[in-house]
């Protein structure tokens, strides 16, 4: 019994054990293909490659997938004396990676952009840091007048990024064989690091997905789906966000592409999404490209100025004079592309609240109100009827 127990005990591992420590074995050994599963290397075993034009043309694809391997490390940044070498390591593989792609030196197989993406999501899908006041118990703060947390791991973040934005917008890539990585998870997984407090970080991500958008047809109703959903639970259920503005940037554009006739859908996005964003404390964060987007909507369609105009005055703000100002800049907008059987349809209403934008006791109100009726007496709508309706008679 004695001996079968040491023999059992003296069992050589499977070569498809996943604790197998040694991750760049088999892609030095194999050179038509690449592991299936990456993993990290163990701390402090990250050594340098060679460069990509060290070594032969045939040979690059399988120093791309161990160059990948390698960044699939992710190190700890909240210390800065630590893992200084490795990190180093780190930055100048990610360097070689995105000028690998970006100098178009050879098309990447199918393992390749396998690999590349399972490092980014390595890198880069991660738990975020709570916000300041979840963090500290404080009460929550004007997001307005809050200073951004920045991210201590961005010199590798950024690289990372550049990696993706590049192999997104090379002519090299297949959008048939690359939306099987850039799948629907990914892209909602890239949709929740929209609420990271780094700006830099926040900016990449923009980018990034309005390129996905317009590179990969099929994802684009799931992507607007996605962003309506984000909407709605910070409409209804948080008033958190911090990415709400770099969407809405996306959108911008999105909507600037639709067809004509627009289709329903688009039209309840607007209804159900974009015009409650109004609602939200924070909105002052964001107004400029919601505004932007709203007059897209209206100058794409010209009926659907009745149905923004009273959104507006149905999320109207009663005691913060400075989302007044702001509403009366948007509707000053949305009136430029109103024609006269629309504003006819609203104007009652309209006029109503214009009334009681008269009597605020803020002059910033009073004042941007008689600037727009002014400045417009000749060709705007205020000539049109009588003035007496500024003032509710």
């Amino acid at each position: 019994m004695f001996k079968r127990i040491m023999k059992g005990g003296q069992k050589k591992p499977s070569k498809t054990d996943p604790s197998d420590p040694s991750p760049l074995a088999p892609a030095a050994a194999g050179a038509a293909a690449a592991p299936a599963l990456v993993v990290p290397p163990p701390s402090g075993t990250i050594e340098p490659l060679p460069l990509f034009r060290d070594v032969a043309v045939s040979e690059r694809q399988n120093l791309f997938i161990r160059k990948l391997q390698i960044c699939c490390h992710v190190l700890d940044f909240s210390d800065t004396l630590k893992s200084v070498r490795e990190k180093e390591i780190k930055r100048q593989t990610l360097m070689e990676l995105v000028d690998f792609i970006q100098s178009g030196s050879g098309k990447i197989t199918e393992t390749c952009q396998e690999e590349m993406i399972k490092m980014v999501s390595a890198n880069v899908f991660r738990c975020l840091p709570p916000a300041s006041h979840e963090n500290t118990g404080q009460e929550a703060t004007d997001p307005e007048e809050e200073e951004p947390c920045l991210e201590p791991a961005w010199p590798h973040l950024q690289l990372v990024y550049e990696l993706l934005l590049r192999y997104v917008v090379s002519s090299d890539t297949d959008t048939k064989v690359a939306k099987r990585y850039i799948d629907h998870s990914f892209v909602l997984k890239l949709l929740d690091l929209f609420d990271s407090e780094d700006p830099r970080e926040r900016e990449y991500l923009k980018t990034i997905l309005h390129r996905v958008y317009g590179k990969f047809m099929v994802h684009r109703p799931f992507i607007r789906k996605a962003i309506n959903n984000i909407f709605f639970r910070f409409i209804y259920e948080t008033e958190r966000h911090s990415g709400i503005g770099e969407l809405l940037e996306i959108l911008g554009s999105i909507i600037n592409g639709f067809a004509l006739p627009m289709k329903e859908e688009h039209k309840l996005f607007l209804a159900r999404a974009l015009l409650p964003l109004h609602k939200p404390k924070p909105v002052g964060v964001y107004h400029q490209q919601l505004s932007y987007c709203i007059a897209q909507f209206v100058e794409k369609d010209y009926k659907l100025a009745d149905t923004v105009i009273r959104g507006l005055l149905k999320y109207w703000p009663v005691t913060n004079c400075q989302k007044e100002v702001l509403f009366l800049g948007e509707l000053e907008e949305v009136l430029e592309a109103t024609q006269t059987a629309e504003f006819q349809r609203c104007m009652v209403p309209l006029f109503r609240q214009v009334a009681r934008c008269l009597n605020s006791s803020h002059f910033q109100v009073r004042w941007k109100l008689l600037f727009i009726a002014f400045s417009r007496i000749n060709t705007s709508f205020f000539s049109t009827f009588p003035f007496l309706w500024v003032f509710g008679l």
